[in-house]
Formats: structure tokens, sequence, C-alpha cells
């Protein structure tokens, strides 16, 4: 089988014959082909071509368009500017009241550049890839959106004062992920990626009133058009797990300082857990204790619906022959 084969068989609950291994490379990944991170960032054919040499060269089971928050950040007319060896950086904040979400216009994600860009990735991975690999698009959950507009401590700030202008806000950002999930999943992307980490951060309480409502909105919304989902909120979600077995996600990612027997007990047996070693301790391990630690994490987890990853990103600074290790412990 091929590796979309593979993931097919696997997410229908087919007992495949090796655990799947999926690193979140971004900086990592360009810099694996010579490019900074601005133009990974930047331009979807490095993005892509850097995808697909990191996947032949470590062998991992899936590519992904994740580069960077600011996306539809920028479609909704924030100013973003790329840095050649940073994540980019959103320099206005554009949500500052609640005449500014008022006039906040829905963005046509076809037409704006930085959606386009991601569109187009899709699109190309497809053309290169011919559905033998499956393809992870990726969308702002509304929180971490409204939070990229208004800022995180103004955000953080409303959704105690001010409900309804948190209200209007998250409805705007959540009708735009969905038309970006939408225009990924008709480009060819078969998994969306919901990246929602500010999450992380606040109570049980706060999410069930503003968030997972919506996170369960916008996974259905993705399901009714044929992909599955990939929740990933950074940080420890410890607390919120109980509300998030009941969005419906497919695939949940889990940090490093998340207990994944612990996540499984109170999440059940369907939902996929992804995760969790540490990225520093990948980055500066001897390969040899990287390849220890992720058969062990495996073996634990084999028989259960695993894969492997780390908590998040791989960093720039870890070593070929770390990550190499990580993907022989694996198998």
């Amino acid at each position: 089988m091929n590796k979309k084969q593979l993931f097919d068989a696997f997410v229908e609950g087919k007992k495949i014959d090796r655990t799947l291994f999926r690193p979140i490379l971004m900086h990592f990944a360009a810099r694996f082909t010579g490019n900074t991170y601005g133009e990974f960032a930047s331009d979807h054919k490095v993005l892509v071509n850097s995808n697909i040499k990191t996947m032949d060269h470590f062998d991992y089971d899936m590519v992904s368009l994740i580069s960077d928050p600011y996306r539809e950040t920028s479609a909704f007319g924030a100013p973003v500017t790329f840095i050649p060896e940073g994540v980019p950086r959103c320099e206005k904040l554009i949500v500052k009241s609640w005449d500014d979400i008022q006039n906040l216009q829905r963005p046509d994600v076809c037409k704006c550049a930085r959606t386009l860009d991601r569109i187009k990735g899709a699109e190309l991975f497809q053309k290169k890839l011919q559905g033998t690999v499956p393809v992870i698009g990726w969308i702002e959950g509304p929180l971490a959106e409204a939070c990229d507009l208004a800022g995180v401590s103004q955000m953080m700030t409303q959704l105690l004062m001010e409900p309804d202008f948190c209200n209007l806000l998250l409805d705007k950002c959540t009708e735009t992920a969905k038309d970006f999930a939408k225009a990924q999943i008709d480009a060819g992307c078969d998994v969306i990626g919901i990246g929602d980490a500010i999450c992380s951060q606040i109570d049980p309480y706060t999410y069930d009133t503003f968030v997972k409502e919506r996170h369960k909105e916008i996974i259905e919304f993705i399901h009714a058009l044929g992909a599955q989902t990939k929740l990933h909120i950074c940080g420890d979600i410890t607390h919120i797990l109980p509300s998030l077995k009941e969005v419906g996600t497919d695939i949940l990612d889990l940090d490093y300082d998340v207990d994944i027997s612990y996540a499984r007990s109170v999440l059940g047996e369907n939902i996929i857990l992804m995760g969790n070693l540490n990225p520093i301790l990948i980055q500066d391990s001897t390969a040899e204790k990287v390849e220890r630690i992720s058969h062990e994490l495996v073996a634990k987890h084999s028989s259960e619906r695993f894969i492997l990853s780390a908590g998040c990103e791989i960093t720039v600074g870890t070593s070929h022959e770390n990550l190499m290790a990580m993907r022989k412990g694996s198998l």
C-alpha cells in the first residue's frame, strides 16, 4: 500500500503493520532544502518542495501545508512581514474596538494572496504526489485567529468582560476558517489541521462557553466535505480533555506535558492521538536516546490509535541524525 492507502486504512480502524510517523516540520524543512523560513512561508513552491524532500529523506507518512499563523490574518487585511529566519510577523492589530469587528469584511480566500498561496500548495502537492501521500491542510482555530487580529492580551481580557465583542469576532473567524478549509479540500487536502494553541491557556468554562461549539461546527463542516480533521493545541490541555472528547476531531495532537494514557482514558478508544515527545529533548539528546524514547513510546501505545510525533514543531536546531533516529524508533 502507498502512504495514502495506509493512512486511510488506519483511519477506518483497520490494523496496519507499523506505527505512522509524522513530525511537524517548518523551519527545519526549509533549512533542509537550503531555504529560509521566510521563503518557506511566502512561496508555496518552496513549502511543497521542502516537505517532499524531507519526507523522502526521513520517510514520514504525511505532508502538510502548515507554515505560520498569519494566512487568514493577512486575508482579513492585516499587514504581515516576512522574516528571513523567523516566523512571519503581524505588525499591526486591526481589531481594537466593536466597530473594527463590525467593519471586518469576510475575505475571499481564493483571491487573497496568502490564503491563495496555501491553496496553490495543496494543488501542487496533488500534482507531484498523485494522491499517494495524505496532504494536511491548515487553518487557524477561531480563538487563535481572534487573538491574531485583536492581540492575545486584549482578547483574553474581552473573554472575561465583553462576551458580545468576543462572540461577534469569533463568529467571523469561524466562517473564514470554514471557507479556507473548503478551499483547501477542493484543492486536494485529505486532512485539515486546526491550530488553536491559545486554548491551552483558558479554563474549561471559557472553552465551553466560547470555543467548543465553534470547534465542533468547523469539524462537522470539514467532515461533510469528506476530509478528516487534526486538532492542534500546544501546551497542557489536560484540563479541557473532557470537552475535547465532544468536538469530534479524528486526530488530536498532544504536547509533551499531556500524559497520553490519561488522555486515552478520558477520550476513549476511537480518537487518534498524535504526539508527544518533547521537541527540545529530540534536539538536545543523542541519536541513541531519541531512538530509544521513540521506540518506548511506540511500544506503549502501538496497540492503540496512535501516530508518533513530537509535542509540537521539530526545532530547526535538531540534527538530521536525531530526526532519523526518531523515525527508526517508530519501526
